[in-house]
């Protein structure tokens, strides 16, 4: 009964872990790396292990970061079932797809200059079908159900309320006369954050493998945030336009929700808002048709509304022609489109339009890992290269902690608190300093155990 981690370990994205027991091989989540060229050029790197002999994977929710390298591991190999939350299956279909979708248009134009050079043509890292095939594999389930992935390792979905159908994993393993009972936290979001529910309870493990993104970190109080953000769309009004890139699923239907609630207080009618990502729309799509997932709130407004959120001055743009025709628009455009971290997608060419006026503005919603133009930006530079153009940056960069999915250091230590045993801890999925600084909270308050885990590392459960 093995643990070994391979990836989100020291650093944010990638994450992936094996759990192995009674001869068979469960991986933990199969995420892209992001952050940076030189990050990502580590996704097309040789698996650390052999992708066709893991039996299953247990996928925690649909997230690139932890979805993202399912298609290559199929294409190298992968044959078994993926385990998800059925919200998870369903946003996977829409989030692989377009993983697989943007690098291969990339490489299929790229190669078209690179003929012309005379330079041998780049491959993608998987191509639509590989998505198509893998998405095939997907085997949803209900939060709370105990079903069996392979002789021996039993798992269970509890609710982790990052994003629709995010989950904690429980995993029973048996091996001989050893039980052990290890918890995989998953990607925590905050208490009483809108649409979702709160993370669960869980009473009780051997080991914990726990998430640390925001270690050492604190949100601003969800009203401060939320007065923050309706602080800035009034400066902004009757200016130049707003841009938030935000992740498709999750980060742009809470901003969706929050514009709908606060629709008359923040004078949401002078705006012309603009859900600028095809996947974002079926993501909202999808989030609108899991209505037993949300919390008491969303509920009510669902229940009280044709549609989520009551915004009649929301436009859904998936064609790339209608993207372009808001660059047409010289004030009171208020932008929503990925990436996230603006690493790529529609954000980047509303950036070239809007980035370098002094009357616009840009409203940082979520995490921007190192290497990322959202970090740059966050971190006040001045110029910036977009598309292989450098460009001046003269909006008004805003950045709001407090609106995150993930769940802040507080946050992270009352999940932790509702095990009573005290299990040991591996923290993962975070930067090396927010990693130590969750280790010395956890440590000081619960007196644990707690290490952090690194790649290659290897656990026996037995000893626990």
């Amino acid at each position: 009964m093995k643990l070994k981690f391979y990836g989100a370990a020291g650093e944010v994205t990638g994450s992936c872990h094996i759990l192995e027991a009674n001869g068979h091989r469960v991986l933990l989540d199969c995420g892209l790396i992001q952050g940076g060229r030189k990050a990502e050029a580590r996704n097309a790197e040789p698996f650390p292990f052999d992708p066709g002999g893991v039996d299953a994977v247990v996928l925690s929710h649909a997230h690139i970061d932890h979805s993202g390298r399912l298609p290559l591991l199929g294409a190298r190999g992968f044959r078994g079932p993926i385990h998800c939350q059925n919200a998870t299956a369903d946003l996977c279909k829409v989030l692989l797809m377009d993983s697989a979708f943007l690098p291969e248009m990339d490489a299929k134009h790229g190669n078209r200059r690179r003929r012309r050079k005379g330079l041998p043509e780049i491959e993608p890292l998987y191509r639509q079908d590989d998505a198509a095939t893998v998405l095939r594999q997907l085997d949803g389930h209900r939060y709370d159900e105990r079903f069996v992935v392979a002789p021996g390792i039993e798992v269970r979905f509890r609710e982790a309320g990052h994003i629709l159908g995010s989950t904690s994993v429980e995993l029973h393993v048996s091996e001989g006369q050893t039980t052990r009972t290890i918890v995989f936290s998953g990607d925590l979001g905050q208490y009483d954050t809108p649409i979702l529910r709160d993370p669960a309870a869980i009473e009780d493990a051997d080991l914990v493998i726990m998430e640390s993104t925001y270690g050492g970190r604190h949100h601003r109080s969800r009203d401060e945030t939320i007065r923050e953000l309706g602080e800035i769309l009034q400066e902004a009004a009757g200016s130049g336009n707003v841009m938030i890139p935000a992740f498709a699923v999750g980060r742009s239907q809470e901003l969706l929700y929050q514009f709908g609630h606060h629709f008359d207080a923040w004078g949401m009618d002078r705006w012309n808002v603009f859900l600028d990502s095809p996947m974002a729309i079926e993501a909202s799509e999808i989030y609108w048709n899991y209505p037993h997932l949300y919390d008491a709130e969303a509920t009510k407004l669902r229940s009280e509304n044709n549609r989520m959120p009551p915004l009649p001055n929301l436009h859904l743009t998936r064609e790339a022609q209608e993207s372009m025709a808001i660059n047409r628009i010289h004030s009171g455009a208020l932008i929503i489109a990925g990436s996230g971290m603006c690493t790529g997608g529609r954000i980047l060419h509303h950036f070239k339009h809007n980035l370098w006026r002094s009357d616009c503005h840009v409203v940082i919603v979520g995490y921007q890992a190192h290497g990322s133009l959202g970090r740059r930006l966050v971190d006040g530079s001045e110029r910036v290269r977009i598309h292989g153009e450098t460009i001046r940056v003269a909006a008004k960069v805003h950045t709001i902690g407090g609106l995150s999915a993930h769940g802040d250091e507080d946050d992270l230590a009352r999940w932790y608190g509702s095990m009573q045993s005290r299990p040991p801890v591996f923290v993962v999925h975070g930067e090396p300093e927010a990693g130590a600084a969750l280790a010395g909270r956890l440590k000081r308050e619960f007196g644990c155990r707690v290490d952090a885990a690194e790649p290659g590392l290897e656990v026996d459960l037995e000893e626990l």
